[in-house]
């Protein structure tokens, strides 16, 4: 049993109310201040907010192999949604989070007003075309539907991977922010939206669907195997990152955290474990 701290539907309920009444907060309010991040107490430990897989898989195996000899205390706590993550960061309920790429992130940002930034990047999950009916891109027809997620990064993603694999055809320019309403020909197909983390318990229900790659693992995938075409890494934006509220990139122990999680036997443990379904994407930092 993972001894991670799981958020309920009540503790989710609560984490929305905090971050309402937080988000705002006065000077004498810590969490409000930008700059907190560098006077944090080292010997507190950092409580990280993560998807379950791969992220707080990733984030665990440091925590049991690595933190204790790098003089980090380290706290999980598993989230499975993508937006209480962020919200719960930016109240200061917890220190950072790992779970989202840029595109997400930035979108996050502007829409809600938070101020969340990347740390380091660690790994790329491809998205995937997946379907329990067909064996092959080429046997989707017209009139089948498929299921792609709901946010607008994602969205945008599960509509590109469609277009270039000639599924679809889009608007030319609209790239990844690329919404329904851009598809200039559908080829038929019909499209269901679904919030990302429910898109693979549709597989029964639709012809295809479009998943993240986290949460394909999750539902006893393999991208590598398993999906009918699969994004390409080269070149891809959305690298999944450490991240913290503006200000607290500072933090000796964010700091301790990131050369960890870029760390050779991080990248050992993602290739031994995923086997090319999750990628290391080491590197360059993160880009705010």
């Amino acid at each position: 049993m993972r001894k991670n701290i799981k958020i309920t539907a009540a503790a989710a309920a609560t984490a929305a109310l905090a971050f309402g009444l937080t988000a705002c907060g006065t000077d004498s309010d810590p969490a409000a201040k930008s700059g907190s991040g560098a006077g944090a107490d080292t010997s507190k430990a950092l409580v990280v907010a993560a998807s379950p897989t791969p992220h707080a898989d990733i984030l665990n195996y440091v925590k049991k192999n690595l933190a204790d000899k790098a003089g980090l205390k380290l706290e999980v706590k598993e989230f499975t949604d993508y937006v209480l993550p962020n919200t719960a960061t930016e109240s200061g309920q917890v220190d950072a989070n790992f779970f989202q790429h840029k595109p997400y992130l930035d979108d996050f940002n502007e829409k809600n007003g938070t101020h969340i930034v990347p740390v380091v990047n660690v790994h790329l999950e491809p998205l995937g075309l997946y379907s329990k009916k067909v064996k092959d891109v080429k046997d989707l027809k017209a009139g089948q539907t498929v299921a792609v997620p709901n946010d607008t990064t994602n969205g945008g993603r599960a509509l590109q991977l469609l277009a270039e694999n000639g599924l679809i055809t889009l608007k030319d320019g609209v790239g990844t922010n690329a919404k329904l309403s851009d598809i200039t020909d559908k080829k038929g197909l019909e499209f269901k939206e679904l919030e990302a983390a429910t898109v693979p318990r549709a597989l029964d229900d639709v012809d295809a669907a479009v998943i993240n790659g986290n949460y394909a693992i999750e539902a006893d995938l393999e991208p590598g195997k398993d999906s009918l075409v699969l994004e390409s890494a080269d070149d891809n934006p959305y690298a999944n990152f450490l991240a913290v509220k503006e200000g607290n990139e500072k933090d000796a122990r964010v700091q301790k955290l990131a050369k960890l999680l870029n760390s050779d036997e991080v990248k050992k443990f993602i290739e031994d474990t995923y086997q090319g379904s999750i990628i290391p994407a080491f590197g360059e930092p993160a880009k705010s």
